[in-house]
């Protein structure tokens, strides 16, 4: 997805990365998918700060895209956060071994994952 939003720059991978597991593993925090994918909807709406229009207008783009995503997520998943996606938390070793060993863990991250794909390429098309 980076590539295709002209980000081909291993700086913007590494922004992101400590949203696996919500926050830093603090489920309460929203699925690091959605908040990913926020951060690329700022990113395709950025322009130069200095055009003050400019910038209000990209702000707005920027946040109204994102609304759609989020709620769009919640909508389809039935909560945004990590803990409520998972239904387990990760201070809970043998449950989470358990989730992790079923593979429902990965079929279920692999299914956020694909809405905010898909989600970005819809949204980037209009």
């Amino acid at each position: 997805m980076w590539e295709s939003e002209g980000l081909g720059d291993e700086d913007n991978l590494w922004a992101s990365i400590a949203f696996y597991g919500g926050i830093a593993g603090q489920q309460e925090a929203p699925c690091g998918v959605v908040s990913s994918a926020t951060v690329c909807l700022g990113l395709r709406h950025r322009c130069p700060i200095e055009d003050k229009e400019m910038a209000k207008q990209a702000r707005i783009n920027a946040r109204r895209d994102a609304n759609e995503l989020v709620q769009g997520f919640k909508d389809k998943f039935g909560d945004i956060t990590c803990l409520g996606l998972l239904g387990v938390s990760f201070s809970d070793t043998e449950r989470y071994r358990k989730l992790q060993e079923s593979g429902a863990q990965q079929g279920k991250c692999d299914s956020y994952l694909m809405y905010a794909i898909e989600k970005l390429y819809e949204l980037a098309s209009r």
